[in-house]
């Protein structure tokens, strides 16, 4: 039994996890039966929508079922949580970005849903995120901003939503030792047009946010949190390329079940996924072209990729002296 198994029995009674194991096989060669509906934390547009709705397209075909895409963006992703862990049943998913969720432990009192409750599928790609400037800005390189914010300290704002991405780009600031006042979004889109007229200097978000005003002249690039280039834009650096490490986070991107779900079959969910992947070239090129690099990979491949997430984030979550609520 491996770990991600290990992890999900544990909640489940034993009389039940008898049953699940007994029938997982034909549970996962006869599913889906009806319709499907996958849950995103994200609105429409978004890198997560575009790529729900390429999957889905394939695997209706694939599944001899429909899939039905439902956008349920707000409350730092509680909303969509809250939606899909209260369906309780195997034919709604939930398509989220990790960090819709990673960093609520950290920021929310009395969560109305448990770890527990978000079984790993598929890791499906990870989104491009990029730490930006406007283009008028002195600053080339992200050396080039600490060395702007030593010289002019507390002169210099940046633009925060929420969630892990927050908690990391925080805690590096400080490791840094460098004084850049946080501005409050709640609209991404607003923070990068208030970041290409220059009322902040600093934005960390997904590639796809920034590109039209990085395609208009008026946002510069700086380099990328993943942990590799981005083929979009393959002359921007990686933060670890660019000497600071610390603010290394993939835009991982997955799709979870509820945590009765067989490992069987979420395996075999996840199998389909890579083949569509992998086979269908128009999917890469969408995602590509997106901003999001595909990343197949099954239940244990997505566990632990969270798991080293949430180690980087608990990190820069000490720094800063926060602890999980």
């Amino acid at each position: 039994m491996d770990g991600v198994h290990r992890t999900v029995c544990a909640f489940i009674p034993s009389a039940l996890l008898a049953v699940l194991l007994t029938t997982a096989p034909a549970v996962a060669e006869s599913w889906p039966s009806r319709p499907v509906k996958l849950i995103l934390t994200l609105g429409p547009g978004s890198g997560a929508d575009i790529g729900s709705r390429l999957l889905a397209d394939r695997l209706t075909k694939k599944w001899n079922q429909p899939i039905v895409i439902e956008n349920r963006p707000g409350g730092d992703g509680i909303v969509a949580i809250n939606a899909f862990v209260s369906a309780q049943d195997d034919h709604t998913l939930l398509f989220a970005p990790s960090s819709s969720f990673i960093g609520h432990p950290y920021l929310h009192d009395n969560l109305p849903y448990k770890a527990s409750d978000l079984a790993p599928i598929a890791r499906v790609s990870n989104t491009v995120v990029a730490i930006s400037v406007p283009a008028d800005l002195p600053a080339r390189t992200l050396g080039d901003v600490l060395d702007l914010a030593r010289a002019k300290p507390g002169q210099l704002n940046w633009a925060g939503l929420t969630g892990a991405l927050d908690i990391i780009f925080e805690g590096w600031l400080k490791s840094v030792g460098v004084d850049i006042k946080k501005v409050p979004y709640r609209n991404p889109v607003e923070a990068a047009n208030d970041l290409a007229a220059g009322r902040v200097q600093l934005y960390e978000s997904a590639y796809a946010i920034a590109r039209p005003q990085v395609q208009a002249g008026k946002i510069r690039v700086l380099a990328v949190t993943n942990t590799a280039r981005a083929s979009a834009i393959p002359d921007i650096p990686t933060v670890a390329e660019a000497g600071q490490p610390a603010l290394t986070m993939d835009g991982l991107v997955g799709l979870f079940g509820p945590p009765t779900m067989p490992i069987d079959l979420r395996g075999r969910i996840a199998a389909d996924i890579k083949a569509v992947m992998d086979t269908d070239p128009v999917i890469k090129e969408r995602l590509i072209s997106t901003a999001q690099l595909p990343n197949p990979g099954g239940p244990a491949e997505l566990a632990k990729s969270i798991d080293e997430q949430r180690t980087v984030l608990a990190k820069a979550a000490k720094d800063l002296g926060i602890g999980a609520k």
